[in-house]
């Protein structure tokens, strides 16, 4: 299960790195297969198969598993590692590159790449078909930031809109070889069978959030005023903005309904 990649430079593909991390605890991973919804009608997608530890967990589990491998090496010995699943497709290619599927229900577990962890949760979410659920082993400072853990971010707020986000696990740095120098956690994102907001609707909150984050909410360039913020956060039923502003993502779902519909 590959994570530690180097990425050349933005759109132009990733390297692999001498420095990848896996987890080869069967205990550590039913642990974490426990953890997820995954049975056996599933069609789920790994990013990095790596040296198919999960990938053989999670073909016991499901229904059908595709498995993305960028390394030759790794793909190669995998390939003949877990030659005997028949649900298994092993794919040989760049996971950002790689077609998801265009319908029908799919989850996603992976251990993935750090440093590109934006790019691969912008694809999965991004999609026209996202998938049903997510589990994503990321660095800990990064599930913290897309998740909005003690402080919602651009990142949280937007996500937030289709997702219910949750940290589920948090690793040792033993769990893994060879160690890695930062933390690292299981995050799960489950679709929201209906999103707070239209695709169209999500446009303008990314304007609203963005425009906010950059003037603040209020004052001379702000989008509301003071009384159209706490006005619309006491009908809501909503705790009034703290000194340092609006905190809460529903706060925020709640004053741009009211700039909307002002």
């Amino acid at each position: 299960m590959q994570k530690s990649r180097k990425q050349s430079a933005p759109g132009r593909g990733v390297k692999l790195s001498d420095s990848q991390n896996f987890i080869t605890s069967k205990a550590l991973i039913q642990r974490l297969i426990r953890l997820t919804d995954i049975h056996q009608n599933d069609t789920v997608i790994e990013i990095g198969t790596g040296k198919g530890h999960l990938t053989e967990a999670l073909c016991r589990k499901s229904g059908h598993v595709c498995s993305v491998e960028l390394d030759r090496k790794l793909y190669e010995s995998s390939r003949i590692k877990l030659a005997g699943y028949s649900n298994l497709s092993l794919i040989h290619g760049d996971f950002l590159k790689y077609s998801l599927p265009s319908k029908g229900d799919y989850k996603v577990f992976s251990n993935i790449p750090y440093c590109i962890t934006t790019q691969i949760l912008e694809k999965l979410t991004d999609t026209p078909n996202p998938p049903k659920d997510i589990w994503l082993i990321m660095e800990k400072g990064a599930a913290k930031r897309f998740t909005g853990t003690g402080k919602e971010t651009k990142q949280s707020l937007l996500l937030k809109v289709n997702w219910d986000m949750k940290i589920l696990f948090h690793f040792r740095r033993e769990d893994f070889h060879p160690m890695p120098s930062v933390d690292s956690v299981l995050v799960h994102f489950s679709r929201k069978a209906v999103p707070d907001l239209s695709r169209e609707q999500l446009k303008n909150f990314g304007f609203f959030i963005e425009h906010s984050y950059k003037y603040g909410l209020c004052g001379r360039n702000g989008l509301l005023t003071k009384r159209q913020v706490s006005v619309a956060l006491k009908q809501a039923g909503l705790p009034h903005a703290h000194e340092d502003g609006v905190t809460l993502y529903i706060q925020w779902l709640c004053l741009f309904r009211c700039w909307k519909g002002g």
